[in-house]
């Protein structure tokens, strides 16, 4: 009789393993994603469009740093920039957010929602593979999480 070989463990990470600059500035982060949410559902119409635009285009700019992330892991890696995997990885979250800004603001949260949780797909796999801290992984879930949700209120309040 053959046993199956078993799955790998999950990741187990707690936000108390994260450095504290980390946690702390990361959680910050979190500040103009709940502000936009906030606003569209409390201000006049007009100031809630410019809330959403801001919430939208601020969403863009973390979309482009979780990609930067990886840049920054390859180059730390002997062979990392050499990989087209992972350096072009690393500038898709970028390119996509750069295309969410041309489109109607329904479709531009739905798509930064969908782009935020293929970067957190992505970054458990970077953690798994040992190319990024387990305690990252930790502190994107809750990251991710309060992006999304937000995100979500945004689309909420338009739809």
């Amino acid at each position: 009789m053959t046993t199956e070989p078993s799955a790998s463990p999950p990741l187990r990470a707690r936000l108390s393993d994260v450095p504290l600059p980390a946690l702390v500035l990361g959680l910050g982060g979190l500040i103009p994603f709940l502000a936009g949410a906030v606003a569209v559902w409390l201000f006049e119409p007009m100031a809630a469009r410019v809330a959403q635009d801001m919430q939208v285009a601020y969403a863009t700019v973390i979309l482009s740093f979780l990609g930067a992330v990886h840049w920054g892991a390859a180059l730390s890696r002997p062979d990392g920039a050499r990989s087209w995997g992972w350096m072009g990885w690393s500038v898709t979250p970028a390119l996509l957010a750069w295309f969410s800004v041309m489109m109607a603001p329904e479709s531009a949260l739905m798509a930064l929602m969908a782009c935020y949780l293929a970067a957190f797909a992505v970054d458990m796999q970077a953690v798994k593979k040992g190319l990024l801290p387990l305690w990252y992984l930790s502190l994107r879930r809750v990251l991710t999480t309060g992006a999304f949700l937000c995100l979500g209120a945004t689309l909420l309040r338009l739809g």
